[in-house]
């Protein structure tokens, strides 16, 4: 046979052109199930906020209206997003500060941890920000910041920017015509969510988890659940094709994500990548924020949950 013809000059000349052979593949195309590479992982809010204390000194509005910490998964060559689909990142405005107006494609959302005064605008509806809130901004919604009162605020921001990238800035800065809302689709109020919880926990009995849907407002790509773990409590063990940030609301606890155990309290997020057998435990009654995207899944046909 030729030279020409062996397959090393075969696969030679198609690798040359950015090609590669079906049959002879490095990597596969598919696989049975979700790969493990993003990582579990946890960063806790004792260690950010002395951080956000600190850039607020040094780092104003001018050089960065949105004063916020990224977490980016640990995973080799991983440069930003926290899980696959999801960017969790924590932000801190001043009092007196302003975050002028812009839109983005990502859905957006926000769970408030501390300090009172501030408002968010959300295509012109002002709405309070108040810890324990959980607050949507979906695609393409114009939305600003501002701090009113005497505390900084801090609260953590969760968007589906992996899955899309498009940004615009408000022509005006902010917008002109504004309604002040207590009540609006896109507020989650704490004291409406304690509310649901303690009804789903009287429905379920006690020394039981119990988990609440947010809604009926609801982002196309990122699903919102409330979940409460009374002391000394487990959540079963699962494992789920969806991606899932855990933000923690209230207590102190443990989880365990396909082997590795991490410790969480007031503040912590807690990164559980797709197919990743994990379970939550307890040490003082705890509520936890869960955002995943299980929507895109769901319209996919792709969402598969199962006992780990």
């Amino acid at each position: 046979m030729a030279e020409t013809d062996s397959l090393a000059a075969l696969y030679a000349d198609f690798a040359d052109l950015n090609m590669e052979g079906g049959w002879h593949r490095k990597f596969p195309a598919l696989w049975p199930e979700p790969r493990h590479n993003f990582l579990p992982h946890a960063w806790h809010y004792r260690d950010v906020k002395p951080i956000l204390d600190r850039a607020g000194r040094l780092v104003d509005t001018q050089l960065a209206e949105r004063r916020n910490l990224t977490m980016f998964n640990p995973v080799e060559g991983n440069i930003y997003s926290t899980v696959r689909t999801i960017v969790a990142a924590y932000q801190m405005i001043r009092p007196g500060e302003v975050a002028r107006s812009h839109r983005h494609t990502p859905n957006a959302l926000r769970l408030i941890l501390e300090g009172r005064g501030t408002y968010t605008v959300v295509d012109g509806q002002q709405v309070e920000m108040r810890p324990g809130d959980v607050l949507l901004t979906p695609s393409w919604s114009w939305h600003s910041h501002f701090n009113s009162g005497a505390d900084d605020c801090y609260w953590m921001d969760f968007l589906d920017v992996p899955l899309v990238h498009l940004i615009e800035p408000h022509p005006d800065g902010v917008e002109a015509d504004t309604v002040a809302l207590d009540v609006a689709p896109i507020a989650f109020r704490w004291e409406d969510t304690l509310a649901a919880l303690t009804l789903e926990q009287e429905r379920v009995g006690a020394n039981q988890p119990v988990s609440v849907r947010l809604g009926p407002a609801q982002l196309d790509t990122i699903r919102l659940d409330m979940l409460r773990i009374p002391a000394g409590c487990d959540t079963p063990a699962l494992r789920t094709t969806a991606n899932a940030i855990f933000a923690v609301v209230r207590g102190s606890g443990t989880s365990t994500i396909d082997g590795t155990t991490l410790d969480w309290s007031f503040g912590d997020t807690i990164a559980v990548p797709a197919w990743r057998p994990f379970s939550h435990h307890a040490d003082e009654d705890s509520i936890l924020l869960q955002v995943c995207d299980a929507p895109v899944l769901e319209k996919l046909g792709w969402l598969r949950v199962a006992t780990a």
